[in-house]
């Protein structure tokens, strides 16, 4: 389909009167997707959306929970720090508990240890073992 002087005219006329993009394509004997196409190639003002709200939307804001002393198993949630504290066999075995980082199944601190790169943990093992031998040396 092209776009001729006359259609692009009538889009234009028509848009002004507040047409929907569908009775605008009808009217032309196009796809709506052409009319949309054409005017925001064309740059025509925007009109609001046809859907309505009731009232506007407000984000909720989630006040952090107290986090427990020792996070058992059956306290965790979707947001709670999943690192293990203690050994699973252990009566004291308990878990972080702590608001866990987006996307991520540990806490801000927790993460740090969990997500270290090779490069990192080799760094980290040299400066352990040259801290051993100075104090042995």
């Amino acid at each position: 389909m092209s776009w001729t002087n006359d259609k692009i005219k009538q889009l234009k006329k028509l848009w002004a009167k507040g047409k929907s993009t569908v009775e605008i394509a009808k009217e032309l004997g196009i796809s709506k997707n052409s009319v949309i196409g054409k005017v925001h190639r064309l740059e025509l003002s925007a009109r609001p959306s046809p859907i309505k709200r009731k009232e506007p939307v407000v984000p909720k804001t989630v006040a952090p929970k107290k986090v427990p002393e020792k996070c058992r198993l059956m306290d965790l949630r979707t947001n709670t720090c999943r690192w293990p504290i203690g050994e699973p066999t252990d009566e004291n075995f308990h878990f972080c508990g702590k608001q866990t980082v987006t996307g991520k199944p540990y806490c801000a601190e927790h993460c740090k240890i969990a997500y270290t790169s090779l490069k990192e943990l080799a760094d980290q093992n040299a400066k352990n073992k040259a801290a051993a031998q100075s104090k042995k040396g």
